[in-house]
């Protein structure tokens, strides 16, 4: 494919939707083509099965408390028919694509924060990405409590969806099982502490993205 696929993660309150935006506005500012899009979500598939897993309006009903095999197959449903409908057919149309999380999110969240294991989602997300990788992804890594403390500041308590009510354990398996995943692909992950000022994150961030650029201009 002759496009760029960057990818955001990190526990929740993080700052990586923020980082995405700026990047994408970044890029778009230079007249290079691309795509923001995130996960759970993307396309009308997607944000349907969004609102099953995260609205916090649907707290109440039955499936507040969904099977973490039900959660994964559903958070893996957004996926396929985000790679099918909007990141592949981008990426070959020679755009950088930016997601706001993408299938290392299932890795952590399901596979650490569910306990349901690493390799066994991995092989999943195999299947539901058409064997398509970002090209880097940024890893903002916070404490799970200031991250929920961010949010808390930000919106409410009231306006935590079913994933931010989570308890602080289910929320410390999810940052270590992100740290573990970079530790295993430290050529594509880049760990950016999201301590550190918005500014030095986005300098850090486009950095790292028009070096890649670069190298992909001199490999056409």
């Amino acid at each position: 494919m002759d496009g760029v696929f960057i990818t955001f993660e990190g526990v929740e309150g993080s700052g990586k939707s923020t980082q995405a935006e700026a990047l994408k506005k970044r890029l778009a500012s230079r007249g290079i083509p691309v795509t923001l899009t995130r996960e759970p979500g993307g396309t009308r598939v997607g944000e349907e099965v969004r609102r099953i897993l995260l609205d916090h309006d649907l707290l109440d009903h039955d499936h507040a408390g969904m099977a973490p095999l039900t959660e994964l197959f559903l958070y893996l449903a957004s996926r396929a028919e985000h790679t099918a409908k909007i990141v592949r057919p981008r990426l070959e149309s020679g755009e950088v694509v930016i997601s706001d999380r993408y299938a290392d999110a299932s890795v952590a969240y399901q596979g650490g924060g569910r306990e349901l294991g690493d390799a066994f989602v991995e092989s999943l997300n195999r299947r539901a990405t058409f064997g398509v990788k970002p090209d880097v992804t940024f890893l903002l890594d916070l404490d799970p409590g200031d991250g929920l403390s961010r949010l808390a500041a930000a919106r409410g308590e009231t306006a935590r969806d079913r994933i931010e009510r989570e308890a602080i354990e289910f929320h410390g398996r999810v940052r270590a099982a992100y740290l573990a995943a970079a530790e295993r692909e430290p050529g594509r992950f880049v760990i950016i502490d999201a301590r550190r000022p918005r500014g030095e994150i986005e300098s850090a961030v486009s950095s790292r993205v028009d070096e890649l650029l670069s190298r992909q201009l001199r490999g056409r």
